[in-house]
């Protein structure tokens, strides 16, 4: 099986616990205003590798892993290329690499499923608490982030909930409180993570002549950043 790739990075520290193999898929069905990698929304761009390849790619690097580290799928995302992926995961668990999905969980079916069946750990992305906010700055309901969640909960996958903090839109008290709500109520979440929403991503926007639709918005204070992690 092969699938769409947009890029890799061999050691990554920050895609999941230890050193990652990090593969980002191609293809991505939302629009998120904070959207770091608007190169990988397109279906048919990236470039075409088979399972087998990464894998051997990755074998490369396992002695960098230790006990924590692993590969990371990424995106884009990658559950729109679920039956891949799965394949990945797979062929990382004969090789004993463990295995961990960056996902929005922005939709699930028996793809899906299959796949979380080989995933060692999530990486979940609930970009607001506010439904609201995820029409209007994502492009679909919270709702389906919250019912994929309760499908990890389920099956007891370990998740780590992830947030991007951005000035005027979720930088605020009520926000992580509805946050740390969410991780108290599901047993599988056992890290939480507030990252600061960054603007490195404005040259892709120029050089795709696109408009980045969070310019005018500044990036958080680390002050900010510190009062809301007390918080949580």
């Amino acid at each position: 099986m092969t699938g769409r790739i947009h890029s890799i990075q061999s050691l990554a520290a920050s895609d999941g616990p230890g050193l990652r193999f990090a593969v980002f898929m191609q293809g991505c069905p939302l629009r998120c205003g904070c959207c770091h990698n608007p190169d990988t929304w397109d279906f048919g761009g990236g470039k075409e590798y088979s399972a087998e390849e990464i894998i051997q790619k990755a074998s490369r690097y396992k002695s960098y892993f230790g006990n924590k580290g692993g590969i990371t799928v990424s995106g884009g995302e990658p559950l729109m290329q679920a039956d891949f992926v799965r394949e990945i995961f797979e062929l990382s668990h004969k090789e004993g690499i463990n295995t961990c999905l960056d996902t929005s969980g922005c939709i699930m079916n028996d793809d899906i499923k299959n796949l979380l069946k080989h995933t060692d750990r999530v990486l979940l992305d609930i970009k607001y608490t506010d439904g609201e906010l995820y029409k209007k700055h994502v492009g679909c309901e919270m709702e389906k982030a919250i019912e994929f969640l309760a499908y990890l909960n389920k099956e007891k996958i370990p998740v780590t909930l992830r947030q991007v903090i951005i000035p005027t839109l979720n930088d605020n008290e009520d926000n992580v409180k509805k946050l740390k709500g969410i991780a108290d109520k599901y047993e599988c979440i056992d890290k939480t993570e507030l990252l600061p929403f960054r603007k490195l991503c404005q040259i892709k926007y120029d050089n795709m002549g696109i408009k980045f639709p969070f310019a005018d918005i500044p990036e958080p204070s680390k002050e900010t950043m510190e009062t809301l992690e007390e918080i949580l």
